[in-house]
């Protein structure tokens, strides 16, 4: 199997006639574009749930954000089909909890007035 990040150029340890490494999703050799579209989806909807967090103003964003970012990232978990999909479907489903987490703390999914 190999590394999903390995070194960047050709090094001493890189003698073998491999072509250097780079990071993928694809770890098992087969691409799954709808897979890793969802997956780049859901760390960055949880990427702006966690941000808009900490932004009181922004409660709403973070509430909406965070909700959606974490039931789609629960789907997206289902049909991951690697390892390094599913590492960056947690990170994004755990900052969307956070995000939303905070936005229901900060005001609630609907703004106030």
């Amino acid at each position: 199997m190999r590394n999903v990040l390995g070194p960047a150029s050709n090094t001493a340890s890189n003698t073998a006639g491999r072509a250097p490494s780079r990071f993928t999703l694809n770890t098992d050799g087969v691409r799954h574009p709808a897979e890793n579209a969802m997956t780049v989806g859901t760390l960055l909807v949880g990427l702006l749930a966690f941000v808009t967090g900490f932004i009181v103003n922004a409660h709403v964003i973070a509430s909406w954000a965070g909700a959606v970012g974490f039931l789609g990232g629960l789907y997206t978990q289902y049909v991951s089909a690697t390892t390094a999909q599913r590492s960056l479907i947690i990170v994004g489903v755990v900052g969307s909890f956070v995000g939303a987490a905070l936005g229901i703390a900060h005001g609630g999914f609907l703004p106030t007035p």
